[in-house]
């Protein structure tokens, strides 16, 4: 790989003995990594039950490096949500981010959505996840792996900071924020990022992130904490923007991070910052990945706290305008469709709009967002249309089997199961039970919901939704 004599020239300044060691890294073609979605299933049952090997991550709980060969996208407990593959350096953000259930929590920069899988399902469906990207197309995707991944209590965006900043001032506990940057680290994985450093650079990136980091602190409350990270070696991209912040906003501080082997301090002296100066000391609180010491891409990590004490939050906004309450009418299919529902949804929380039905996590009821430009509110249950319920994937994907009163359960080597997700009608007559009745059920893998079906006579027509069918003849 044919890499920018500048920027070599800038990593023998930067790492000086530690160069060559650096430079015979990039030709290694990198690390292959899956995050287990502890929302569905446990790590430990999972790495024992895994149908491929796999050997964990030493500084991700629930992390594992995946071997090249592995067709881990081809196999139904993809498909099922279990799993997010993920680079092994790039799980680490989310990993660092203190999060504790209840919390309101922002990623800012959230596509494709490898990170808001994680911090949704550390929050185990409580609080509220905000997951945020200014590109429309690029936050489609991001709201499709959430919905796969079970994610329920969401808010989607596609947003400046700016404007979720006049929405949401003072809001979130805490705050992600995996910034755009000239992609140093990832280099030798993706060639394309090295056109965009030649075109750009860090000169170009690091005003957008400071940017980014000043919307940011507005959007944090106080005492909160923000994750500040890049895939980037730059340090005016690194500590160079973290220290912009620090001086634009001295009610910020730098925590320490968890320390692993092969994770490198911060480097202040790389800004001309003297390390005995206040600067320096927050500045060496930074985290470094480098390839050459870790099994995986190059990273920056930086921790901090929004000083002050936390501020009661209370519902004082109106609630949302957008939407209404189900009249009753209108509510009947829904409560005929709930009634083998084996899990509670507060009907206070349900909110009908344009005929879809949503449920709506209590943070969303406080405020208006009006003028917000959402993909998603809350859980999107199903569309209402004329006498019947139609539920949605996203539903599907949210509950669990014993959620639902009828389900057909297939392991994941059955090839009926790959019928499924390619969207072909199943024969019932070996699937169901005799006293079986017409209506929703439940497809499920190995214990794990995959989409709906309809029983009508002796064939469950598919409800697999269109736009995630497979295409591929096996798994």
């Amino acid at each position: 790989m044919k890499l920018p004599e500048l920027f070599l020239n800038q990593m023998r300044e930067l790492l000086g003995a530690e160069y060559e060691a650096f430079e015979k890294s990039l030709a290694f073609p990198g690390y292959r990594g899956l995050r287990v979605n502890t929302s569905k299933t446990d790590t430990e049952a999972f790495q024992a039950a895994a149908p491929f090997p796999l050997e964990r991550i030493p500084w991700i709980p629930n992390g594992f490096y995946l071997e090249e060969e592995a067709k881990a996208s081809l196999h139904p407990w993809y498909a099922a949500g279990l799993y997010y593959l993920q680079e092994p350096s790039a799980m680490t953000p989310a990993s660092c981010l203190p999060v504790e259930e209840g919390d309101r929590v922002l990623d800012l920069c959230a596509a494709p959505g490898g990170k808001a899988t994680e911090l949704a399902a550390r929050l185990k469906g409580s609080g509220l996840l905000a997951a945020n990207d200014i590109s429309n197309s690029r936050a489609k995707g991001l709201l499709k792996n959430l919905e796969l991944s079970g994610a329920a209590n969401i808010l989607v965006t596609s947003e400046t900071p700016e404007r979720l900043a006049s929405y949401f001032e003072g809001f979130f506990d805490k705050i992600l924020v995996d910034a755009p940057c000239s992609g140093e680290g990832m280099f030798r994985k993706d060639s394309a990022m090295v056109r965009d450093w030649e075109e750009k650079g860090p000169a170009h990136y690091a005003p957008l992130q400071r940017s980014i980091l000043e919307q940011a602190a507005r959007l944090l409350r106080p005492g909160g904490l923000l994750l500040y990270s890049t895939c980037t070696f730059s340090p005016e991209e690194n500590e160079g923007s973290v220290l912009h912040l620090l001086k634009a906003r001295p009610d910020f501080r730098v925590l320490p991070l968890p320390a692993s082997e092969g994770f490198s301090p911060g480097r202040p002296d790389l800004l001309g910052e003297a390390s005995d100066t206040f600067y320096g000391e927050q500045l060496a609180r930074c985290l470094r990945l480098y390839p050459h010491r870790i099994r995986g891409e190059g990273h920056f990590l930086a921790l901090l706290k929004k000083e002050g004490e936390t501020s009661a939050q209370k519902g004082t906004f109106p609630k949302p305008s957008l939407t209404g309450k189900l009249e009753e009418k209108a509510a009947a299919p829904w409560k005929a469709f709930a009634s083998r529902l084996r899990t509670d949804l507060n009907p206070e929380n349900l909110r009908l709009y344009d005929g879809k039905l949503y449920w709506l996590p209590d943070a969303l009821l406080e405020r208006n967002i009006r003028g917000l430009r959402f993909l998603r509110t809350g859980l999107y249950l199903g569309d209402l249309e004329k006498n019947r319920f139609v539920p949605s994937q996203a539903m599907a994907m949210a509950l669990r089997k014993e959620d639902w009163a009828d389900w057909v359960d297939l392991p994941a080597k059955d090839g009926r199961v790959i019928r499924y997700l390619k969207g072909e009608t199943l024969d019932a007559g070996e699937l169901m039970r005799e006293e079986a009745s017409s209506g929703w059920y439940l497809v499920c893998t190995d214990g794990f919901p995959l989409g709906w079906a309809k029983l009508v006579n002796e064939s469950l027509r598919n409800k697999y939704y269109p736009g995630w069918r497979w295409q591929h003849a096996s798994g």
